[in-house]
């Protein structure tokens, strides 16, 4: 088979773009100035090829953007009538402070899996967390631990941007794609729990009253509300499975109305949907820069090459599925980036290969979430800021969080071999 662009081009495409992100380069433009260098490498100077790969790799991200830009309405609703805030202060006090990590993880991961991004999460619950690390004498380490896991959890089963570009690179149901990986999603926060725990224990930085503020300053809705939108938009996806079909473009935009209704704030509904807005601008934009470097890559021979890797090393096929979301993911330290070029990458070699397509996203999806919190991204210093942690001591956490996420990979592996 002929390909577009040489996988020396691709890889070095990735290596710039990597270089550039680290350099505090602006992400979108670091993928695009990667996509392009790249190309013109891998295609021996051919620039007409390289950009209509790098239009072609963009226009495939745009069924994702629009999903996405619609989610913005539910995260906007969520956030502004204080319903997020809600769910959890209910999961954490229900659950007292002699469960405090495994609420603050469980608060997390509920709030991320109902639609609001995983940064958004952490800085959410993080007041709570403080309060309450403060109250029964926890560190912030194992309070931050707890947050970003319990939020790793939800992420592999929300309705966010990451799951709706797999679910599109694959052409799969958005529904299915969370079902299969709600046993990862609990292995997850189970493995949080247990090393939060750990952390718990060690000498680490202790919660002052410089930390904490007060959660109580503004008027929250009752639970009962706060939960209305986000059950809307379960029912609404789980249609599907009765035959009717709601696309997420429709159901999340529904949720976040039926949100604003439930809280007495449907006047306010047009300003929610504009703050939501502006939350989703910068990861719709990444998306489309991603979507120039993913249009090198699949025209390129990195996906035959990586096959006769693992078959020179007689290693299984589906094994791509996970490590390419762990590889990705690393390399743009975004979840979203990361399981968007793997799944748009790989997708057609791993059905090919004879790997379902809800399995194959499922370990993608997983996989993404090992290392895509490293100090080049913007989680790393949005989740350190939550706490008021310095970086030192925000690197310290990275290995845990990798274990975490390693953690659901495994579980998802385990649950396609057993499928």
């Amino acid at each position: 088979m002929t390909y577009t662009f040489s996988t020396a081009g691709a890889l070095i495409g990735m290596a710039l773009a990597i270089f550039l992100i680290i350099r505090k380069f602006h992400p979108a433009y670091s993928l695009i100035i990667g996509a392009l260098v790249g190309g013109l490498i891998g295609s021996g100077g051919n620039l007409g090829v390289t950009v209509d790969s790098m239009m072609t790799g963009a226009g495939s991200m745009i069924t994702s953007v629009l999903r996405i830009m619609t989610s913005g309405i539910l995260a906007g609703a969520l956030i502004r009538t204080g319903s997020a805030e809600k769910i959890a202060q209910v999961i954490v006090r229900k659950l007292g402070s002699r469960r405090a990590l495994f609420a603050v993880a469980l608060a997390t991961m509920i709030i991320c899996a109902v639609g609001v991004f995983i940064d958004i999460s952490v800085i959410t619950v993080a007041p709570i967390a403080l309060a309450i690390g403060e109250e029964a004498g926890y560190n912030k380490q194992s309070l931050l631990l707890a947050m970003i896991g319990g939020g790793k959890a939800g992420n592999i089963i929300s309705p966010n941007p990451n799951t709706i570009a797999v679910s599109e690179a694959f052409k799969i149901n958005l529904t299915s794609l969370i079902t299969r990986n709600i046993i990862p999603a609990i292995c997850a926060l189970i493995v949080t729990v247990i090393l939060s725990g750990i952390l718990a224990g060690k000498n680490g930085l202790p919660v002052t009253e410089s930390d904490l503020e007060s959660t109580d300053s503004r008027s929250l809705p009752s639970f009962a509300q706060a939960i209305a939108g986000p059950l809307t938009v379960i029912v609404l996806l789980a249609l599907r499975q009765a035959g009717i079909t709601i696309d997420p473009m429709i159901a999340l935009p529904v949720g976040g109305l039926v949100c604003a209704f439930a809280t007495g704030t449907v006047k306010k509904f047009g300003e929610f949907s504009s703050f939501g807005l502006d939350k989703v601008t910068g990861v719709s934009i990444l998306l489309l820069g991603t979507g120039t470097i993913a249009g090198i890559i699949k025209a390129s021979a990195l996906q035959a090459d990586v096959v006769t890797v693992l078959n020179f090393f007689h290693m299984p096929a589906f094994l791509l599925a996970p490590i390419a979301g762990i590889l990705m993911a690393g390399a743009t330290a975004s979840t979203t980036a990361g399981a968007t070029v793997a799944a748009q990458t790989f997708s057609k070699v791993l059905i090919s290969s004879g790997i379902p397509a809800v399995s194959a996203g499922a370990m993608i999806h997983a996989g993404a979430t090992v290392i895509d919190s490293l100090p080049h991204g913007s989680f790393f210093h949005a989740t350190g800021g939550a706490v008021n942690m310095q970086i030192p001591d925000r690197m310290k956490l990275i290995a845990y969080e990798a274990l975490v996420g390693l953690t659901s990979t495994i579980a998802a592996v385990i649950v396609y071999l057993v499928a």
